[in-house]
């Protein structure tokens, strides 16, 4: 009993701490280019924000403004993986939290698949956003302003929707296009907003789409294609460690894409890994997504449930010129609900800032 009431007294103590400092700091940012990719930082500044006007976002921010002054080694840093087709500015808030709560969070803009180029969507780039990672990880250590502030062998990554493939792959999981068929040619009814992303106005390839998994349904695997078998992720049962990036420590994932992992590797994680759930999310139905990767993996929790909340509830800023164009392209889940608070989201992301300050 008295180690229990001590170990909720020090959380208490440490959630209080990161109201505090979310209360008294400023937040900054700039951007970084590492070859192709653009990179947003954003970070803990003595600089009073301002309101910032970014296409339809409004950003409240103090633009290449200083960060505020911090020993060598002594922050710490976490990487931001948006979602398909997404960009920094949606994921604002939670980025503020955390640089709010001490944290330098780097925000890459992934290649093939953001707001400019989403040419890659899907599986191409679910190949390559892990790389994205950890280039970011490299390009903000060898940053002349930042570099020298965090220690860059202990790294969170956060990641939402797509960025859930990302944040998994990094924690050693690993995906294959068989799982996604399979599931789709069983489940395709029940997990629509998954199985047919993006074709919410494209009635002639879903009904495509829908052929190609109906006339996978029922193959033995032996007889399925050798390309679509191939693991993509982590480094697999032969590894001891099967992260592909040692660097990475802590993951939170927010509404993830989960199914196309294995039951094996899911349960070959080892690092800390928190979920934030959506009950209401009809993008990526929770009990095929988040569901399986609580269940198989062991190193894995769920932080937070809101069982409202949408799958595009935890954009902010999200205006509604952009909301209703993204939902347009959702054959389902695409809206989010209105009565999902504001507080609510904030609260959320309070926790996922404590998380990475209990776990880096």
């Amino acid at each position: 009993m008295t180690s229990t009431l001590s170990t909720f007294k020090r959380w208490a103590c440490a959630f209080t701490w990161v109201l505090a400092s979310a209360s008294q700091a400023q937040v900054g940012m700039r951007q970084i280019q590492w070859g192709d990719m653009p990179i947003t930082l954003v970070y803990p500044t003595e600089t009073v924000a301002q309101a910032v006007v970014k296409g339809p976002f409004t950003l409240h921010v103090a633009l290449n403004a200083a960060p505020a002054p911090a020993a060598p080694g002594s922050r710490k840093l976490v990487v931001l993986s948006h979602g398909t087709a997404g960009s920094y500015e949606p994921d604002f808030q939670l980025a503020a939290t955390l640089a709010k709560a001490g944290f330098v969070v780097a925000q890459p803009l992934h290649r093939g698949d953001n707001f400019r180029d989403f040419s890659q969507a899907g599986p191409e780039s679910w190949k390559t956003r892990p790389l994205d990672v950890s280039e970011t990880i490299t390009a903000v250590s060898r940053d002349a302003v930042l570099g020298a502030q965090f220690n860059t062998q202990q790294v969170g990554v956060h990641g939402m929707s797509a960025g859930g493939v990302t944040g998994l792959a990094l924690a050693g999981a690993q995906w294959r296009m068989l799982d996604l068929i399979q599931h789709c040619a069983q489940h395709l009814d029940e997990d629509l907003g998954f199985c047919l992303n993006g074709l919410g106005q494209k009635p002639q390839l879903q009904t495509q789409r829908k052929r190609q998994f109906e006339m996978t349904r029922g193959a033995p695997e032996p007889y399925m294609p050798a390309h679509l078998k191939i693991a993509h992720g982590g480094q697999g049962s032969e590894s001891s460690d099967p992260r592909p990036d040692p660097r990475i420590a802590a993951i939170s994932l927010l509404v993830p894409l989960g199914v196309i992992f294995t039951s094996e590797s899911l349960a070959r994680i080892r690092i800390p890994v928190v979920l934030t759930t959506a009950g209401n999310d009809g993008v990526l139905a929770p009990r095929f997504h988040s569901d399986k990767i609580l269940q198989h993996c062991t190193s894995c929790t769920r932080l937070s449930d809101h069982p409202i909340a949408g799958h595009f509830d935890w954009l902010s800023p999200w205006p509604t010129s952009v909301a209703t164009a993204v939902a347009a392209t959702q054959t389902r889940g695409g809206l989010p609900n209105p009565n999902f608070s504001p507080e609510e989201r904030q609260k959320a992301f309070d926790q996922i800032a404590l998380f990475f300050k209990q776990k880096l």
